[in-house]
């Protein structure tokens, strides 16, 4: 006999399949490319500090009688690095295509892509951290056109942009948001993407029994895990019937009809007769693979396996390539264990206080692993160590000048000495402290380090000066 238990788990169980929510992305992000796609003018993505229409020409604009140059071969090459990193079959023969939409974002009524029912796309049937890509491809970018009042801006047309294709294999926002980070991580090892532009992402919803819905253009990835869960929630009350596509209202927390979907047939593909097809070699694309670095998942595994280091630090630490890369060539010349809380406390802290990247500042390893040296040998004190890491705000130094100051001062008795006439020398702060005030401490060893030239060992200076204030 079937138990009242047994009944409720069954009725969960068809009414979670019954809600089963399935999710895919169209990711597009800006090549890093100096010229745009089809033309020698700087592709050059939203710059502020760009005037409208300055970066221009009779092609990006569409000109009558206008034809395209040679596609970018940077941008191919980018897209196929970006295809590998995705674990996707690299096709060698890459074809052209057409797609007509009446936007005035478009200049020659087309994007000229390599989408559509008979392309070919530049990767195909890859994987990426458990979720299927269906394919990768080039295309341009139109124009930036500003609906309420009617300006267009051609800067970045003809910009190249790369979309992935996922198939629906998300089921929840968190799934989406975690895989997005990953894949920004590893897209920045290979140094593809303007990650100043960042990414957008075309959001395709449907729970099972319903029609897919498409919101467009969401462009932040706080952004997209919002859009999902208000269109999950508007699905569960009232299942879609017909194929939409809609937009993201940040403000209102709503989705809101754009039009019906869009079907292959309403873009009206044609294979582009200005565009030749592009074929490549297996010895092109074998030499494309091996100019790849380890993705952030290989160099995690490496970083613990082989230099056996705590998950959480590895993780911190192969959040950016320069930082791995940074730290792996440091533990070369010194223990890992010295090299850790260097690279991911004070380093890091370091850039994001100057809001820099590594790349953005000229450290030298040698002179990273001589200040790093010079600590474990007590030639200079940590506080030092610190002040002369900070001061490299545009390239490092060598800090044998800070070291000829003179050894770091562990004698008890002169450690005492100078505690003692730092004590003499501010009365308040000794009454302070033995009122409760034990903040006041931390003022007397800084007077401590700086009469000592920041030399005096700090853990022996705020011992002694404890025990005098008792």
């Amino acid at each position: 006999m079937i138990s009242m238990y047994e009944i409720q788990q069954f009725n969960k169980l068809v009414l979670s399949f019954l809600d089963m929510v399935k999710i895919g992305l169209e990711i597009h992000g800006y090549l890093l490319t100096n010229e745009k796609l089809f033309c020698k003018c700087k592709s050059e993505h939203g710059k502020k500090e760009s005037q409208p229409n300055t970066n221009v020409c009779p092609i990006c604009t569409g000109q009558p009688g206008s034809k395209p140059i040679l596609p970018n071969y940077e941008a191919i090459k980018k897209s196929i690095e970006i295809a590998l990193i995705l674990g996707c079959k690299i096709n060698e023969k890459l074809l052209w295509q057409r797609k007509h939409y009446s936007w005035p974002d478009l200049p020659k009524g087309f994007q000229s892509t390599m989408s559509g029912p008979h392309s070919i796309p530049n990767g195909e049937n890859g994987n990426f951290m458990g979720i299927r890509i269906r394919e990768c491809h080039l295309e341009e970018d139109p124009a930036a056109w500003n609906p309420e009042t009617g300006e267009v801006d051609y800067n970045r047309s003809g910009s190249p942009l790369i979309e992935i294709v996922t198939e629906p294999d998300f089921k929840d926002s968190e799934e989406v948001t975690e895989w997005l980070k990953n894949l920004i991580i590893a897209l920045s090892y290979v140094k593809v993407i303007d990650k100043k532009s960042g990414i957008k992402a075309d959001v395709n919803v449907s729970i099972s029994g319903g029609k897919r819905i498409e919101m467009k253009n969401i462009n932040s990835i706080k952004k997209i895990k919002e859009a999902i869960e208000v269109e999950v929630e508007r699905q569960k009350k009232e299942l879609p019937k017909v194929e939409e596509t809609r937009t993201y209202d940040e403000k209102s927390k709503t989705t809101k009809l754009m039009r019906t979907k869009d079907n292959a047939q309403d873009y009206r593909f044609i294979s582009d007769p200005d565009l030749p097809e592009i074929n490549l070699k297996k010895s092109e694309i074998e030499k494309i693979r091996k100019s790849i670095p380890e993705t952030p998942q290989e160099k995690l595994k490496k970083l613990i396996k082989t230099y056996k280091i705590d998950k959480k630090v590895a993780e911190l630490l192969t959040k950016k390539i320069e930082i791995a890369e940074f730290f792996e060539e440091s533990i070369k010349k010194v223990k890992p264990e010295l090299a850790i809380p260097w690279v991911t406390i004070e380093l890091l802290g370091f850039l994001n206080y100057n809001k820099k990247g590594l790349d953005e500042i000229d450290v030298q390893i040698e002179h990273f692993v001589e200040l790093l040296k010079a600590v474990e040998e007590k030639k200079i004190t940590e506080l030092q160590a610190k002040d002369i890491l900070r001061s490299w705000k545009e390239r490092s130094y060598s800090p044998k000048e800070e070291i000829k100051k003179g050894p770091v001062i562990e004698d008890l008795k002169e450690i005492e000495n100078i505690a003692k006439k730092i004590l003499k020398e501010n009365p308040k702060a000794m009454e302070d402290y033995k009122k409760g005030e034990k903040n006041s401490i931390n003022f007397l060893i800084g007077q401590v380090m700086k009469e000592s030239q920041k030399r005096a060992d700090y853990k022996k200076a705020k011992e002694i000066l404890e025990k005098l204030l008792k």
